[in-house]
């Protein structure tokens, strides 16, 4: 409890204005008391050392030049009633302290050399020798650019502390958006591949349910399979939303893997799927699910626009990187057309260059399209 009253108070600005008034008059005041050849502490001495400290209230508030007259009365006046005061240089210390704090390495530099002439304005009318007043000048003069070099490091390291903060903050906001933008493709994804697969099946079964119901039966079935997936990879991308600490995912990734089940999806739609997928256990796992989402969204785009019959899927090894292709014999393009400008393209082209890869969509010869990611392997 005691710990915690003195936290609040430090950060009272009542508090940190007054207690050089209320620390600093008894510590010069016990230091004339003590020193044997100054004089008997009156009253009045308390007095003017109370008064000499009060220009320390406004040390937050006033810059040197306007401080610095104010807190040389206050040491003349000081000296005056508790001379000789060995402390009192501890008024312009706490003084130097704070300005330099708040004020930039430039302003402190000025400073060290303004505090030369004041010093020596405080200190000459109670010197009685040459001698005396060149020491004790040195003393004073030393000990106050000792107090403005304390707060220089004070201010620099506050700024530094400010810059890591700034920088941890700019790193989190983006790891939070990076972490946004991956969930969007995520949900893309998984919600444009399941849609544009349950729409073919829908219609499939709608032309079917007179003339042949079993095939239309199939169709509906392969409609709640598709559905239930689409379902379960929505739930896993919500849960992490909700978990707000990047829970882990329900169930395995996927990976370049699954892509049978990518196929056996469009064969139920009448496409026709070739796969030639070479071995890529060792492959990371991160680089799998891009090319896995690359091959999912690309064949959701065969679907979605190409009105192909045949597409195929290739996934090679060559020269350190995973080449992922999927070309289609249609007749329409890629989501936006040429060039890719939809988010379905836009997404792919995103996770190829998250992982310092490349992507290249665009018509395939004779006819069709292709699209070719590179990928670190």
């Amino acid at each position: 409890m005691s710990g915690a009253v003195v936290a609040r108070l430090a950060r009272n600005a009542t508090v940190a204005a007054w207690w050089p008034v209320v620390l600093l008059p008894p510590l010069l005041v016990l230091d004339a008391a003590l020193t044997s050849d100054g004089p008997r502490v009156t009253v009045l001495a308390v007095l003017a050392a109370v008064v000499g400290c009060l220009p320390l209230v406004l040390r937050h508030r006033l810059r040197f030049t306007m401080l610095a007259p104010l807190l040389t009365a206050g040491i003349v006046l000081t000296l005056w009633g508790l001379e000789p005061g060995n402390t009192v240089v501890l008024i312009a210390m706490v003084a130097l302290v704070e300005l330099a704090a708040r004020g930039d390495r430039r302003r402190t530099l000025w400073m060290g050399l303004a505090v030369v002439p004041c010093v020596v304005v405080s200190v000459v009318p109670f010197a009685d020798y040459p001698a005396e007043l060149f020491s004790v000048v040195a003393r004073n003069v030393a000990l106050s650019l000792l107090a403005l070099a304390i707060g220089d490091v004070i201010r620099s390291r506050r700024e530094a502390l400010e810059r890591l903060l700034a920088v941890r903050d700019e790193e989190a906001r983006r790891r939070l958006g990076d972490e946004r933008l991956r969930i969007a493709r995520d949900v893309h994804d998984v919600v444009a591949h399941a849609m544009v697969a349950i729409n073919v099946q829908a219609g499939v079964a709608a032309h079917l349910i007179d003339r042949d119901p079993a095939q239309a039966r199939g169709a509906l079935r392969e409609i709640k399979a598709t559905s239930g997936e689409a379902l379960a990879d929505l739930r896993a991308a919500l849960g992490v939303l909700r978990e707000g600490n990047g829970g882990a995912p329900v169930g395995p990734a996927t990976g370049l893997r699954d892509l049978d089940e990518l196929a056996v999806g469009l064969r139920a739609a009448g496409v026709r799927v070739e796969l030639d997928v070479a071995d890529v256990a060792d492959v990371p796992a991160a680089v799998q699910a891009a090319g896995y989402r690359i091959v999912q969204e690309a064949l959701t785009n065969v679907l979605r626009h190409a009105n192909a019959g045949a597409a195929r899927v290739s996934v090679a090894r060559e020269d350190g990187a995973l080449h992922v292709e999927v070309v289609d014999d249609g007749v329409g393009s890629g989501a936006g057309g040429p060039g890719g400008s939809g988010n379905g393209v836009r997404g792919m082209r995103e996770r190829a260059t998250a992982l310092r890869g490349t992507l290249e969509s665009g018509p395939a010869e004779p006819h069709g399209w292709r699209v070719l990611a590179r990928l670190p392997a």
